[in-house]
């Protein structure tokens, strides 16, 4: 007998839990892409249980289903065009207000609703007890009390999931009704619209957001309309203009019952765990120093392991590789050996010891990202932002561009604003990535061994300051000085859980792991026939003859033709001009040799010149190619990159010539 298959679909407000749930239902087995035609971020995955096989989709966050957004759109179209078996609604314990929302907006779609009260020990800690039993008898389906983090209650949702989908489950919902001085409205509406309303669209519901003024319903509606009955609608939108506001109070009302029925809250003058800890996360003052230490504590967990773990790749792993190929490969010809040892273990081979720093810095993105203080940096940092013609909303995507740009860049996302998120955009390459961050950790031991962490600090704080002053001529030059106010929800505090935080770095680091397989491998590979031919030595390569036709314009800089190749070479990959330096400087030599030449042949101030410049320099390709599929503009694009070109090298030349003047140049 073959397994059945259901379909969910995880519907649910941000900052609820639901990528608990997807992470914890599909594990490993889970594939992201984006929605068809949409820059959105698509989640699917699937397992067994029994004898059934779940295909799970998580839905975009949302908090309701009007097409505001092209997330809410993605979600109500998802539901209503495609079907899913189930709907399972994860709903926060603490917010259960504010979440009962979108529960409203499901519940009159087709697809049958599940509800997951996620986090209930979190609501408890705050004071706040849900009777589930109640809450469910009230809603008239399933509703399952959970602990997502600690896979309390999930086994119970799959089994309403499966009570609800073979109809085991008697599925009656009640649903909100519109303000009762509106309902001859609706049903004369719905009378006006039934004929254009397409299949497989409800009519009622279609009727509920003509009126509540859907943009997208009411497109869809009036052009199947004639001119004549589409007239007879919009004299009814004319008489009544206060119908959204009628549709929202019945949803409310209906919400009001459900919490009068199922929800306890707090004595009146408690003060609960968050808002002890609010009043120092969000503190104008104590907030921002509190921020601080939490960025310091990331960099120095990152650095302070990661850095001896990547020597014990570089001994154990790489140098006894390159030499295991060079004993086999003895009797073969000289073109693979140098191939397989210069070319791929000289570059791609050495970006592979970069792993314990960057699964360090994931964990603890994900780490503070998962315990909800990321929403208090938003906040706290809302006024900075603000000197810059943003709000604290774009401080989470730039937050982001610490491990990678290309995230950092599609999380503007989140902000409204067109102009506010193209300035975001433009600013983002400036935050100083961890692939960036990674050849700075590799580079300033070598030149400053007694003040490494004091001249990565400087160049990090660098690359911030001159994303501030770039925002704030941007803002003044380029948009007018805009300011918009800044609206957010702040989640409350809960233990972190440690299965999704393991498969986010998993996940962040397959795609790592997958570019130093392809790009920089590619870039190594050509990088070291370029070096290798037409000549038997490096000064006789190609390589060699386009370093010393653009060594002029690196003198400013202090750079060699070897050091201005590893710098372009980043474009492709921002590890790239490690693995560019190592094929340059010491083939084959790993990353001790690297360093022995580097010291031996670059000064200071050089070193210095290039980290400044490399930190500065046009974003990786990946990160351009992003930036035009957000902006949808090449002009926005290439002005972007053309900016940093020019910051990048005169911030370079200056930093150079400042060096040499205080003896550091010899």
């Amino acid at each position: 007998m073959s397994d059945r298959e259901l379909s969910i679909a995880l519907a649910g407000q941000p900052n609820v839990g639901k990528t608990t749930v997807f992470n914890l239902l599909t594990g490993m087995n889970q594939h992201v892409g984006n929605w068809p035609g949409k820059t959105i971020e698509k989640k699917e995955g699937s397992f067994r249980r029994n004898d059934t096989r779940y295909r799970l989709v998580d839905l975009p966050g949302t908090f309701s289903l009007t097409a505001n957004s092209p997330e809410e759109l993605i979600a109500r179209e998802y539901i209503i065009l495609e079907r899913p078996d189930v709907v399972v609604a994860v709903i926060g314990a603490a917010t259960l207000e504010r979440n009962l929302y979108l529960v409203a907006e499901l519940l009159p779609l087709p697809t049958p609703v599940v509800i997951g009260v996620n986090m209930v020990d979190v609501a408890e800690r705050e004071g706040i007890h849900i009777e589930t039993d109640v809450l469910q008898a009230a809603v008239g389906v399933p509703v399952v009390p959970m602990v997502a983090t600690r896979n309390q209650g999930v086994a119970e949702l799959l089994e309403a999931v499966e009570a609800v989908a073979t109809k085991r489950f008697p599925y009656q919902p009640r649903l909100p009704q519109i303000r009762p001085d509106h309902l001859a409205v609706l049903e004369e509406m719905h009378r006006l619209i039934e004929p254009a309303v397409p299949e497989p669209y409800p009519t009622r519901w279609a009727a509920l957001k003509v009126l509540e003024g859907d943009r997208e319903m009411t497109r869809l509606v009036r052009d199947r309309l004639s001119p004549e009955q589409w007239e007879a609608v919009h004299q009814i939108l004319l008489a009544h203009e206060d119908a959204v506001v009628a549709v929202a109070s019945g949803r409310y009302d209906w919400i009001g019952r459900m919490i009068r029925a199922a929800m306890v809250k707090p004595r009146a003058g408690q003060v609960t765990l968050t808002e002890r800890i609010d009043r120092v996360a969000t503190h104008p003052l104590w907030g921002m120093a509190l921020l601080v230490l939490v960025l310091v504590a990331i960099f120095g967990v990152t650095y302070t392991l990661g850095t001896p773990l990547q020597g014990l790749l570089e001994t154990g792993v790489v140098r006894p590789l390159a030499s295991w190929l060079e004993t086999t490969l003895a009797g073969g010809p000289t073109w693979l050996t140098g191939l397989l040892v210069d070319g791929v273990l000289g570059g791609a081979g050495m970006v592979i010891t970069f792993f314990p720093i960057l699964m360090l810095f994931f964990a603890s993105m994900g780490l503070v990202e998962d315990v909800g203080y990321m929403a208090r940096a938003a906040y706290v940092t809302d006024r900075f932002m603000h000197r810059m013609g943003l709000h604290g909303r774009s401080f989470m995507p730039l937050f982001l561009g610490f491990g990678c740009n290309v995230p950092a860049i599609m999380g503007t996302r989140i902000i409204e604003s067109r102009r506010r998120r193209l300035l975001t955009i433009l600013l983002a390459p400036l935050v100083p990535c961890t692939a960036r961050m990674v050849v700075i950790a590799f580079l300033a031991p070598i030149f400053f061994p007694e003040h490494a962490t004091w001249v990565s600090g400087f160049l990090i704080a660098l690359s911030l300051l001159v994303m501030f002053l770039v925002g704030i001529l941007l803002n003044r030059v380029a948009f007018q000085g805009e300011h918009i106010a800044f609206i957010m929800e702040l989640p409350l505090y809960h233990l972190p859980n440690w299965r999704t935080i393991g498969l986010a770095v998993w996940h962040r680091t397959r795609e790592f792991v997958s570019k130093a397989g392809t790009i920089i491998l590619l870039v190594s590979v050509v990088l070291w026939l370029l070096s290798s031919y037409p000549g038997t030595t490096l000064e006789q390569s190609f390589l060699a003859q386009l370093g010393l036709w653009l060594e002029p314009a690196g003198r400013l800089l202090g750079m060699n033709w070897k050091l201005l190749l590893a710098l372009l070479t980043s474009f492709f990959a921002k590890e790239n001009a490690i693995a560019t330096l190592g094929v340059l400087y010491a083939p084959g030599a790993g990353g001790s040799g690297l360093a022995q030449a580097l010291a031996a042949e670059v000064s200071a101030a050089s070193a210095l010149a290039f980290m400044v410049a490399q930190m500065l320099f046009v974003p990786c390709a990946a990160t351009v190619a992003v930036v035009r599929q957000e902006t949808g503009s090449w002009r926005w694009t290439l002005a972007g990159v053309g900016l940093l070109l020019v910051i990048s090298l005169l911030a370079g030349a200056i930093v150079y010539q400042s060096a040499t003047l205080v003896g550091w140049g010899s």
